[in-house]
């Protein structure tokens, strides 16, 4: 099949990610259609129709308008979610929910579309758990981790390791006293600070790796993007200019592993993060489904913008 229609971007309006590769797209010649989905439906409109021949209809934005029927592939990165502030709450829980199953229904269930990611695919592969479990069943060497709620638990954990990080499991946001919005912080933490809070929900502590240094791996269709970073810091993403980047090979196994997990989730993009210890190891700490990865390539001079609109354009299909 010859694919020559639109290409959709389904991201929120401040994504300097995706402005890149529209801007690799438009150079191309490739039409694209973007828009967030939580601009429905003050600004975002859409009509489908389920006929014996499949799905027809549009989707339409103040400036495009695209033929649900001949879309070639969607970049679903991270768009807002759907709001609608003029209705009573229990109006507007019961209008988020028909948008969320009746538009996003729509733009899960498109013909011949590839998906970068696949929104449910996405969610699946959010879940640490899971994600760890399939690191583990994909081959990779992945540091003793232990979920839980009960606070004695989490204590012998840590006296068991010593060394012990505390991750969160994910990533709301989060506003600190002043009303500004921040991140829950990856820190080490000892068996004297756990007490009974620990019972209030879930938590994820996770055996310190002695690294000397992190990789980011970025694997985009069937391109493989392996950056190594170094730094002095515990979690390398709360200081960008202490960075410092190197372009490096897989060792033996790695590529192996990274597409058996994609292919378990369905993914045709992950970023993912690994350890690098004092003898070569790389121990896995956890895969991006919709992870960002257009800041390495001026550090690096890798073709990343170009393999994503390759793939968006189908050129590897």
């Amino acid at each position: 099949m010859t694919h020559d229609g639109p290409v959709l971007v389904v991201t929120n309006l401040d994504d300097p990610t995706a402005d890149l590769v529209i801007d690799e797209l438009h150079g191309r010649g490739v039409p694209v259609v973007r828009f967030d989905s939580g601009d429905f439906p003050t600004t975002l409109s859409f009509t489908a129709h389920f006929t014996p021949h499949g799905i027809q209809g549009s989707l339409t934005t103040p400036t495009r308008t695209a033929d649900l029927a001949r879309v070639r592939s969607m970049y679903y990165r991270r768009p807002s979610g759907f709001t609608f502030p003029h209705l009573d709450d229990q109006t507007a829980r019961f209008a988020v929910t028909q948008a969320r199953y009746g538009l996003g229904g729509v733009l899960a269930a498109l013909p011949d579309c590839l998906y970068v990611n696949h929104p449910h695919h996405i969610g699946d592969a959010e879940f640490k758990p899971s994600g760890l479990a399939v690191a583990i069943d994909s081959g990779f060497r992945v540091p003793a981790t232990l979920l839980t709620s009960d606070p004695n638990a989490a204590k012998q954990f840590i006296r068991q390791y010593q060394s012990v990080i505390y991750k969160p499991l994910a990533t709301p946001l989060y506003r600190d006293e002043n009303g500004v919005s921040c991140t829950v912080k990856v820190l080490e933490v000892t068996a004297d600070e756990i007490d009974d809070s620990v019972a209030g929900t879930a938590h994820l502590f996770q055996h310190r790796v002695d690294k000397v240094a992190d990789v980011r791996v970025t694997v985009i269709g069937d391109e493989v993007f392996c950056v190594r970073i170094d730094s002095d810091l515990l979690d390398w993403r709360t200081d960008y200019d202490a960075l410092m980047y190197s372009v490096v090979e897989p060792p033996p196994g790695i590529t192996e592993a990274l597409s058996a997990y994609l292919t378990h989730f369905g993914l045709v993009f992950g970023a993912f993060d690994f350890a690098l210890d004092g003898v070569g190891q790389w121990w896995f700490l956890e895969c991006n489904p919709s992870g960002q990865w257009a800041w390495m390539e001026p550090e690096t001079g890798l073709p990343m913008v170009a393999a994503l609109a390759d793939l968006l354009e189908r050129k590897m299909m």
